[in-house]
């Protein structure tokens, strides 16, 4: 409940913050440039170093790679049919593909599965999401950005990403054991990811912007809160009979709300950031509701 209640604060800090006119302009992007930088970095180094894989790892760590294809293809296709402009196409893939599954998603577990559930849920973002963001996220955003870049400079962008870079860093260092101080930095480091996160969004959240991105913001979340977890859920539960706490972990991440750093890299790269910044905030607080939803209808799997 703690860990809640910091996100909503955070969140009204931020929107309080940009109200008061005693923010620069320029405030969200410094914000975005130290979470990329030094807050999901050294989460990475923190978390991965301890993951021990179990049996359903595969499962649970295949779903946000299934997530995010879904969404490419969807949005991909929506994007032909309702001609939208490709940095709304991207933003609407990055943000609908891409789930809050580790600083919403870790508390929304315990909340309601325990602590017993968190390891799941580690694995679903760390093998998952996160390497997903890593990899395709950044490839698709260098794709519809609008420097259209090549092949190799989006390649060179992934192996330049500071969490990725940490991610092969945390792999070969698995066999390492981390000194307690190096531990503890890391700890403090990566604390400082959800607050600033959600700090930044409220920075520039705009209502006001309700208006002309409402049909596109009800699809996205349509799409994120809704189609996608029922189709994790088909694919897992109805065709391959998996059934036990990891599975309905594994949908229950797949029902959260847009992953703010997904919108933070959309942002970086001029991908509708209006739109972006609203997929994280309305879908925030929308997920309070479909999550619940969500795990009423779960109980039995």
């Amino acid at each position: 409940m703690s860990n809640l209640i910091l996100l909503v604060v955070s969140f009204v800090i931020g929107i309080l913050l940009r109200q008061s006119g005693r923010i620069p302009q320029h405030a969200p992007a410094t914000l975005n440039s130290f979470i990329i930088h030094v807050s999901l970095p050294a989460l990475t180094l923190l978390y991965l170093h301890d993951l021990k894989v179990t049996g359903d790892v595969v499962l649970v760590a295949a779903m946000a790679w299934v997530c995010f294809g879904l969404s490419a293809g969807f949005f991909w296709l929506l994007g032909r049919w309702l001609a939208l402009p490709r940095a709304t196409v991207g933003a609407l893939i990055l943000t609908g593909g891409l789930g809050n599954t580790s600083f919403f998603g870790l508390p929304m577990i315990e909340a309601y599965y325990g602590h017993e559930g968190l390891v799941n849920g580690i694995i679903a973002d760390q093998l998952g999401s996160f390497l997903v963001l890593s990899t395709l996220g950044i490839t698709v955003a260098g794709v519809y950005s609008s420097g259209r870049p090549s092949m190799a400079q989006i390649a060179r962008r992934i192996v330049t990403f500071p969490p990725f870079i940490a991610l092969a860093l945390a792999l070969l260092l698995i066999p390492l054991e981390y000194a307690p101080w190096f531990t503890t930095l890391l700890k403090r480091l990566g604390d400082t990811l959800a607050p600033l996160a959600l700090v930044s969004v409220g920075l520039q959240l705009r209502l006001g912007h309700l208006a002309g991105n409402l049909r596109n913001l009800a699809i996205g979340l349509g799409f994120k809160l809704l189609l996608v977890p029922l189709v994790v859920y088909l694919l897992y539960v109805q065709m391959l009979g998996a059934q036990g706490q990891a599975i309905q972990v594994t949908v229950f991440e797949a029902a959260m709300p847009p992953m703010i750093t997904a919108a933070i890299i959309a942002t970086e790269h001029d991908l509708d950031p209006e739109l972006s910044t609203l997929m994280v905030a309305v879908g925030l607080l929308l997920s309070f509701v479909t999550l619940t939803a969500w795990w009423w209808l779960l109980r039995g799997v």
